[in-house]
């Protein structure tokens, strides 16, 4: 039961990542199709009015001719999720990061805005509603108006956080109350128990001081915005393969150095601005009765051995994946598992969290592709691009359970959870099940197709 696959790229982010080749007339590439790449031996070129766009070492893909947008568009007048004041609240100071820091007591998401960044409405503005009309282009244009978590998935890309965080401060200033909401996920040797999203970093290859690098760039941008409330997500993918793949030998070994950088990162980010949350899968992977107690183990041994960090919140529970927040009936694919929802989830985990020394521990759970109940899954297990799927609950603190600070989205709709094409480097089996939406492209890659899925099933609806 492996989980969400994600190798979030810089689509339409930044020109430096843009490859354009040769149009050519009879090339067969068309908009969205592979036209480069690591290992690849097709042909580098896109049909007229396309173009080559460099995603990573591993894929360039064919997409509309029109110039990318920056990520510091000025799309950045966001439309927000509001949050109910029910405990403390954000310190807006408007001013630099000389200023006194905003500590957040408590839930982190209440008396906050969360902030839509200008990544991901740009990809929602350029990739998709270009190829819409009607009733299902003005509900993409909502869609755009969700606030999502931005991924630091390479070192290049920790730049568009800045870059959103500047776009924070200034809406601050001119009287906003915004929080940033990011997720850190680079770990050498990453995503160990599958292929689809497959980092930069190795440990073979001085992994874990490049992975240190990566983590001191984030604490200095964190430091430089210290006025600005930042939510962050560690680590989705990594210390729940720790718990169910240990028989994988890349997971057997990249345990010990998953422990040790998880806890670093989680010491050196412990900053007055800062909440985290670590991930831990979902009901699906680790709700299984046998899977909570080591599951809770090796949480709590993670907490104390960074020291309790005091800007450490809980955990982020199905990120990238599909689960429902509180069914009224259990979906057949769940099969005997008794954690089959999240809100079940995270309910039968924490007394075994506090049991392993991590008591009050809180949780985010991840809603922004579970709307459609139940799924067209055929096992709670298959994570690649899942059929009968819908975009779901808004982000809120409004969770009516004292362990859940908030619903969230932080799998940005839209974007691929690995390629269909069993000849490619980073292809798994996975995403070339029947059950599974095909053809997709490379992970993190946009896949029109899939967003659609997701707004014609939203729910609520965007229509």
């Amino acid at each position: 039961m492996t989980a969400y696959k994600l190798f979030l790229a810089a689509a339409f982010a930044a020109t430096a990542l843009a490859a354009p080749v040769e149009e050519r007339q009879s090339c067969s590439n068309g908009v969205w199709a592979q036209c480069g790449g690591q290992n690849w031996s097709g042909t580098p070129c896109c049909t007229s009015g396309n173009k080559c766009v460099k995603i990573n070492d591993f894929y360039s893909q064919c997409q509309p001719g029109a110039a990318e947008p920056s990520p510091t568009s000025t799309i950045a007048s966001a439309t927000t999720t509001k949050a109910t004041t029910t405990g403390g609240s954000a310190t807006t100071t408007g001013g630099s990061a000389t200023t006194a820091p905003p500590v957040a007591s408590g839930n982190p998401f209440s008396g906050v805005d969360l902030w839509a960044n200008a990544y991901y409405r740009s990809e929602v503005s350029t990739l998709a509603i270009p190829k819409l009309s009607g009733a299902m282009a003005t509900a993409a244009a909502k869609v755009a108006d969700v606030p999502s978590f931005q991924w630091m998935d390479t070192y290049d890309h920790i730049s568009f956080m800045e870059d959103s965080l500047a776009d924070i401060r200034k809406a601050n200033k001119a009287g906003g109350n915004y929080a940033g909401q990011f997720v850190v996920y680079d770990l050498p040797d990453r995503d160990c128990a599958a292929a689809a999203s497959n980092g930069e970093y190795s440990l073979d290859k001085d992994g874990k001081n490049k992975y240190k690098a990566y983590i001191a760039k984030i604490k200095g941008i964190l430091q430089d915005y210290s006025d600005t409330r930042i939510i962050l997500v560690i680590e989705p993918d990594s210390l729940a393969n720790l718990v169910t793949n240990m028989n994988v030998p890349k997971c057997a070994n990249a345990a010990s150095a998953y422990k040790e950088l998880t806890i670093h990162a989680l010491k050196e980010l412990n900053l007055p601005n800062v909440s985290m949350y670590i991930d831990a899968g979902h009901g699906g992977w680790l709700g299984w009765p046998a899977n909570l107690p080591p599951a809770a183990k090796l949480y709590g041994e993670i907490y104390k051995a960074a020291g309790k960090p005091s800007r450490l919140r809980g955990l982020a529970t199905n990120v990238s994946n599909y689960n429902g927040w509180k069914l009224a009936s259990k979906p057949d694919y769940t099969e005997s598992n008794p954690n089959y929802d999240e809100q079940k989830f995270i309910n039968a985990l924490s007394p075994l969290l506090e049991q392993e020394g991590w008591p009050n521990a809180k949780f985010i759970i991840d809603q922004g592709r579970s709307g459609k109940q139940p799924t067209g899954q055929k096992q709670q297990g298959n994570w690649c691009n899942a059929p009968g799927t819908g975009f779901g609950l808004r982000p809120s603190p409004n969770t009516g359970d004292p362990l859940a600070d908030a619903f969230v989205w932080v799998k940005p709709g839209g974007e691929s959870d690995g390629t269909s094409d069993s000849s490619a480097a980073r292809y798994d089996s996975h995403c070339g099940i029947e059950n599974a939406v095909k053809p997709a492209p490379e992970a993190g890659t946009w896949f029109q197709a899939y967003f659609e899925q997701l707004l014609k099933n939203a729910n609520p609806s965007f229509l």
